[in-house]
């Protein structure tokens, strides 16, 4: 599996296919969200907007359940964030069925995201607790300070590096099976087109692309929710 290559060119100024599908992603779920929420009503009259209502209202008890009641009053905007990124987190692990590269196999991508739930922590601890809240990196003794810092520093690290590894394992893996499949199908006479390949992975792009795609996807929102709310007690 090779390095995201660069696409666009402005001089010296390059953008990378990553950034690229991330636009692309990121067009598609603004435009389908347009769509979907253009003719809203005060009363439901339409299957469309029913459904809307019972997902949203779905990722708010999660969020809700998660987090606890206090932390979504005082940032309801952990119930829109939530749902945004696990929609993008999905669709970048999935884009890799319509022949993308997923933009989740860049660890930029995933160090970014992670990024933000580790300074959304300490937003939410200062904002609970006041400066106060750093008094725990020495609990329950201050001799324990490194290590307390390490466990901290190991948080974006863990969330980074397990759905990036996770997803680049099943692109990989994906790759060598269709390199496999096309020289088996060289060493048959008379076969030009590589049936093998149209058949076979079927089964693996269920579990590496769509299994293992929204299962990362939903770990990520899961350990969001869980380090930011530990963080406003």
């Amino acid at each position: 599996m090779s390095q995201a290559k660069w696409v666009i060119f402005f001089n010296n100024f390059k953008i990378s296919e990553t950034v690229v599908t991330s636009w692309i992603i990121i067009a598609a779920l603004a435009l389908v969200s347009f769509l979907l929420t253009r003719n809203l009503k005060k009363v439901p009259t339409s299957k469309v907007q029913i459904m809307l209502e019972f997902v949203v209202g779905m990722i708010s008890n999660l969020v809700t359940d998660t987090m606890g009641e206090k932390a979504v009053k005082r940032m309801p905007n952990m119930i829109p964030y939530i749902g945004s990124l696990f929609l993008f987190f999905a669709c970048s692990n999935l884009i890799g069925l319509l022949g993308f590269r997923s933009p989740t196999t860049d660890l930029d991508t995933t160090l970014a995201w992670a990024l933000i739930t580790f300074f959304m922590i300490y937003y939410a601890g200062v904002k609970f607790n006041g400066f106060g809240y750093f008094k725990g990196l020495l609990e329950p003794n201050p001799l324990l300070l490194p290590l307390n810092l390490i466990g901290e520093l190991a948080k974006p690290v863990s969330l980074s590096f397990r759905p990036f590894g996770n997803i680049l394992g099943g692109a990989v893996i994906m790759k060598l099976l269709y390199d496999f499949l096309g020289y088996l199908s060289t060493l048959i006479p008379g076969v030009t087109i590589p049936f093998g390949q149209l058949i076979i992975p079927v089964p693996l792009h269920l579990y590496f692309d769509m299994f293992a795609g929204l299962l990362q996807s939903f770990i990520f929102i899961m350990l969001t929710m869980v380090f930011v709310g530990n963080a406003t007690e």
